[in-house]
């Protein structure tokens, strides 16, 4: 799985000229799903991103995680994260199917939410426009192949 996450002062999602989810500060969360992925695995990334510590403390460090700060999530299903680049057209053969990964981008809600925070989420499969804010900026790449 592979997350790209932004601190946010807010974000949206619009779907078919509705809102669809739309949080304040905390964290877009671009969520790509890869075939051989497992729940083990969303369960993993949910815990890592809900634990990173990168809003700014009295000091002005980034010390402070989500929970601290009273942060949400948005999150948005994102299958060009597996992209094949090597060519001018990208590929998406590498992203999961959707029978793979609507359930574990669903797990990946649902344990951020088990932690007691508010989840806001895009449609998967839709065509989405996804609005924010970006606080810092501060954006971070997760790939469990690598933590």
């Amino acid at each position: 799985m592979r997350a790209v996450v932004t601190r946010v002062t807010e974000a949206s999602v619009v779907i078919e000229g509705k809102v669809n989810g739309k949080i304040g500060k905390g964290f877009l969360v671009l969520l790509g799903i890869g075939p051989e992925d497992t729940e083990a695995e969303a369960e993993r990334l949910a815990e890592k991103v809900c634990n990173c510590r990168v809003f700014e403390d009295e000091n002005g460090k980034m010390n402070l995680s989500l929970d601290q700060v009273g942060g949400a999530l948005l999150v948005i299903s994102q299958f060009t994260l597996y992209a094949d680049l090597k060519k001018r057209r990208p590929g998406f053969s590498h992203a999961a199917k959707p029978e793979i990964a609507i359930p574990l981008y669903e797990k990946f809600m649902a344990v951020c939410r088990g932690r007691g925070f508010t989840v806001e989420q895009g449609e998967f499969g839709a065509d989405m426009q996804v609005a924010s804010v970006n606080d810092g900026p501060v954006t971070l790449l997760f790939d469990t192949a690598e933590v």
